[in-house]
Order: structure tokens, then sequence, then C-alpha cells
């Protein structure tokens, strides 16, 4: 029997267990409103994720095969065209930057929807998972948590998501707010169109030049390389956000299992029975959590790598353009440092939250009534508590903790070489 045969027999068990001990009538009004909340939790995240075919309740057939290969390769652009400029070698210091940060983006963006699509079935555990809490909670200040996790999720990947769209319209907007170079070329003498240096979205002057597409048409490729953009943004933010959200929901799980360990009454009958449920519970979230660690491990080692090396590229660059009062400039590197860094901050405190809620279960369970449970049972919780002591952590390459603390060691290094690079170009 496999892990995910596993985790399927042991979630039946634990609701088999629930519906013998207790009996939940729930009224079709109550049932509608979970539906709506099951709605409201999800349904902003679905229009993220199904257009590029990597949603996780989603039916896995040609469909979404083929949403996922259209994505994947309309994001391949923005990472072969920059790559010919630099083969070619056109393009000038801030260019070649604009394009690097380009790649990295479309590489970030191609390897999260690669690993969603691959890890597609950990995914699916868990928000099916999601969806089942939503529509069997009975007790109001449970279901007050999950909204408020609900809730952080939410709004987090609203900033993210919208904060990036933002950057790419300025972005792509820059290009276009001077003067079309092709508009004026007949009241200029000696200039011709192959003349006339073409600014755009993405840097892909001599690639498209390459690939002959013509220059009259100068708008229409702005436009397509516009959407480009927009679509690596919503595969690169839509799947952090489809990650952090779930991500979030288990640690609200775990934080409703720490309060059935505090508030469990000794006294009542099948004391064996509905300990076991909780203790089922505890095994059934650390798996759905070691999913979601397995399904984000080289996409969290790859942002780390590509963020840090970003962190110090882009920073140098707006020192440059803070010494020469180039504003444009300024305000480019200002969107992609806060890009980066809001996506490491993200990562970071869910990572640590997630670290901490497992780490907490153990100190629940031992402010719970346990001297007034039967000795064998009470013999068992020291499993318990010994296994919180090694809790699941999200890690990126299975060896780099993704906490505050990492975070705060990548700004630390990030700042220190910033600093020396600026006293250099000051000396």
């Amino acid at each position: 029997m496999n892990r995910n045969t596993c985790i399927v027999s042991v979630y039946r068990e634990h609701h088999r267990l629930l519906a013998s001990v207790t009996v939940i009538t729930v009224d079709p009004m109550a049932s509608e409103r979970w539906k709506n909340d099951v709605a409201h939790a999800m349904i902003p995240f679905k229009l993220l994720a199904w257009p590029i075919g990597v949603w996780p309740l989603q039916v896995y057939n040609v469909y979404s095969l083929i949403r996922f290969i259209l994505s994947t390769c309309c994001m391949s652009t923005i990472v072969i065209l920059p790559s010919m400029e630099f083969h070619m070698g056109c393009t000038n210091t801030e260019q070649n930057i604009d394009g690097l940060m380009l790649a990295c983006c479309g590489v970030l963006g191609v390897l999260k929807s690669i690993c969603f699509r691959i890890y597609a079935k950990n995914l699916t555990d868990n928000y099916s998972s999601a969806r089942d809490d939503y529509l069997t909670i009975e007790n109001m200040e449970h279901r007050a948590i999950m909204h408020r996790h609900g809730f952080i999720g939410r709004i987090l990947s609203c900033f993210m998501v919208c904060f990036s769209y933002v950057s790419v319209i300025i972005y792509s907007l820059i290009p276009l707010l001077g003067e079309d170079p092709t508009s004026k070329q007949d009241s200029q003498i000696n200039v011709t169109i192959e003349d006339a240096v073409l600014d755009y979205p993405i840097p892909s002057r001599c690639a498209l030049e390459y690939l002959h597409i013509p220059t009259s048409i100068y708008k229409t490729v702005c436009l397509l390389e516009f959407i480009v953009l927009v679509l690596t943004c919503t595969c690169n933010h839509g799947n952090d956000s489809l990650f952090l959200n779930i991500t979030l929901h288990v640690c609200g799980q775990v934080k409703i299992l720490k309060a059935n360990f505090v508030d469990f009454v000794v006294s009542s009958p099948q004391v064996y029975d509905r300990f076991n449920v909780l203790i089922q519970r505890h095994n059934y979230l650390m798996e759905l959590a070691k999913e979601l660690a397995e399904t984000i491990s080289v996409v969290l080692l790859t942002q780390l790598f590509i963020s840090s090396v970003l962190l110090c590229i882009m920073g140098f660059q707006f020192i440059l353009a803070l010494k020469t009062h180039n504003v444009v400039v300024m305000g480019k590197s200002c969107m992609v440092l806060c890009t980066m860094m809001t996506q490491l901050t993200v990562y970071s405190f869910v990572g640590d939250y997630l670290k901490s809620q497992m780490e907490e279960v153990g100190f629940f369970i031992y402010q719970s009534a346990w001297y007034d449970l039967p000795a064998k049972l009470a013999r068992h919780l020291i499993f318990v508590i010994m296994r919180t002591k090694s809790p699941v952590k999200l890690l990126a390459g299975n060896f780099i903790v993704v906490n505050l603390a990492t975070y705060m060691s990548i700004l630390k290094t990030s700042i220190s070489y910033l600093s020396v690079l600026r006293v250099m170009i000051e000396t």
C-alpha cells in the first residue's frame, strides 16, 4: 500500500470514528452556507489556476493538458527571446539586466507549473481535504478559525498578484510612452525603418529582426509581449497564491486540532475512540503537510537562488540609477525588488507559521487533562509529543528550511553585498 492510499484510508477511518461517536445533524440552510464558504475560499484561486491547467480540483483530461501546454509554450518565449538577444550581443547593459530578470521570472513560472502538474495528486489531496473540511465543520469557533486563515490567504494572494500585474502594466507601457519610431520615418532624412531603434516590453529587437518580424506591426508585437508578461505573472504569483492558500488552510486545521486537544473531555464515554480520532487527525494533517513540502521543494530552491541573485543585481542597478538620476531605471528596479521581496517574505512567513503550528501540538497536548486519561492511553501520549519535536517544514531542495531566519539571512547577505558595491562606486 503506497502513501497516498494510506492517507485516504486514514481520512476515511477518521470520519467513520467521528460518525460513530457523535451524530451531526446539518440543516439545509447550514449546508448551503458551508457550500458558499467553499466557493468563497476557492473560486479566486480557481480563476488564477484553471486557465493555465494546474487547478487541483479540475478534471485532468486532454483539455487541461492543452491549457497547460499552451501557457507553458507562451511563457517559454520570455526565456527564449532574451536568450537570443544575449547571444546576438545587440543590447546594452540596461536591456541585458531586464532580459536576465524576465528570463528568471519565466523560468520560475514554467518550473512552478510543471511541478504542480507533476505533483498534482498532492495538491488534489490537500484541496479535496479542504473542501471536505468546509462541508463537514459544525463548530462556529472552528469555522471562524478557517475563515480567518482563508482571509489571510486571500489578502496575501491579492497583494502579490495585483502588485505584479500593476508592475507589468507599467513595465510594458514604458516603451510605448515615447514616440513611435515608425511614425516619424517620413519626416526624417536618411532614416529608414531598419535604422529605427525599437524598444519592446521584452528585450527582443534583434531576435524579432532575425525572425523577419516586420516593424510595421510594432504595437501588435508589444501587445502580444504584454500578454506573455501577464501570463508569466499568473503562472508565477498565481501558483504562489494557490500553494500558500492551501498551506494556510492546513495551518488552520492544525490550530483547530490543538483546540480539540485542550478541550478534550476525559469523563465522557468512548474516550479511547474519541482520542484516537484526534491522533489520527494529527497524523493525517502531517501527511498533507508532507505532500505540500514535497511539491514545493524544487521550486523553493530555485526561488531562493534566483531571488538572491536578482536582489543583488537589481539593487546594484538601483544604486547606479540613483547616482545618475535615471528615474525610469530607478522605478523599474524598485518594482522588481518589491516583487522579489514580497515572494520571499510570504514564503518565509508561511513556512515559519507552518513549522510553529506543528511544533505547538505537543505543547497543547501537555496542556490537556492527560492526567485524567486511562493509564494505558496516557502512556501513548509520549510518542505523539515526541513526534512533534520534528515538525513538518517547508524545505528548499530538502535541506534549506524556509522560515523567517532564512529570510533574514538572505536579507543581511544581500544588503552587505550592496553596501560594499556602493562604497566601491563612491570611492
